[in-house]
């Protein structure tokens, strides 16, 4: 029965969660492309929420860079270039520490003001309540397994988890075999991100597909006329 679940859980939960993932994103953006966005309430608390979205959103792309290059690089690299797996587990316990104590501040900042702020409380969806709550979940989640990690400094523990990845990606049918016997953190860690990737589509968070590249070439400033001037002329 466990072997089952853990096969239901993390052989097969990651093909529904990104197959979800990737066409309800695209069916969303043609579909429904004003939807496209964050739904700012900047001009509510602005300096809370200054504070809370800058240590977040730093805190969360350090995090999931980390997380995409430290579980898709083939090991055989890691070993090419002469990095032993201890030196990754400890690399990865300091900096997703630091990365992940800086995100869940700001995502603790975002919270108080989105639920103790009458105005902004009423602007938020059930769907942004639901959603920072979770992304809050799993950053507490995350920071729970760097005791457990600082225990297997050897980066056996890592290497369970890069295989899983690898093989979730190469279509390897025992890919949920190898974190089997993980740690009940470490597999609340996975099926919550995981779940994250599957409600991915139905919420704001698409919005971090959008990269505002054309920002970089933009002038730094903005002609604005008044209507008054726009009819003289």
């Amino acid at each position: 029965m466990e072997s089952f679940l853990n096969h239901l859980v993390f052989g097969i939960y990651p093909y529904l969660a990104l197959a979800t993932l990737a066409i309800g994103s695209v069916i969303r953006f043609d579909r429904e492309p004003y939807s496209w966005r964050s739904g700012s309430s900047q001009l509510l608390r602005r300096k809370q929420l200054m504070w809370g979205s800058v240590l977040f959103h730093v805190g969360v792309l350090f995090i999931f860079g980390g997380h995409l290059v430290g579980l898709l690089t083939p090991i055989a690299l890691f070993d090419a270039l002469g990095i032993s797996h201890g030196a990754k587990q400890l690399l990865a316990i300091i900096a997703g520490g630091i990365a992940g104590v800086m995100a869940i501040v700001g995502a603790t900042l975002l919270i108080h003001r989105r639920f103790f702020d009458p105005r902004v409380r009423a602007s938020s969806s059930f769907s942004d309540n639901m959603v920072i709550l979770l992304l809050w979940v799993q950053l507490a989640l995350g920071l729970a397994t760097i005791p457990i990690s600082a225990q297997h400094l050897d980066g056996h523990e890592m290497v369970k988890f890069m295989t899983w990845a690898q093989g979730i990606f190469t279509f390897q049918g025992d890919a949920a075999s190898h974190v089997i016997d993980a740690h009940p953190i470490f597999k609340l860690h996975l099926f919550l991100g995981l779940t994250i990737l599957l409600i991915f589509p139905f919420t704001r968070l698409v919005h971090m597909l959008s990269a505002p590249v054309r920002y970089l070439w933009r002038p730094g400033y903005q002609i604005v006329r008044s209507r008054r001037s726009l009819g003289r002329g």
